[in-house]
């Protein structure tokens, strides 16, 4: 059977959503020093240093303070 690219309900309306659409592949590499990564690395350490701010807020200690005190 050959594939036309579509198909038919009972009432005999087309579906054209019956065809697999293309898979776009992204070859940019993703791991080393690359822009991605290198974003990623410093969006990372912005959102610890919030958080080390936050904790010293929070209790008044700094963080090995903190820790030791566990």
């Amino acid at each position: 059977m050959i594939s036309k690219g579509f198909t038919t309900n009972e009432l005999g309306q087309l579906n054209n959503f019956a065809i697999e659409p293309k898979v776009y592949v992204d070859q940019t590499p993703r791991a080393g020093f690359t822009e991605y990564a290198e974003k990623l690395n410093g969006r990372l350490a912005m959102i610890g240093f919030v958080s080390l701010i936050a904790v010293e807020l929070i209790t008044g200690q700094g963080l090995i303070a903190w820790l030791t005190n566990l």
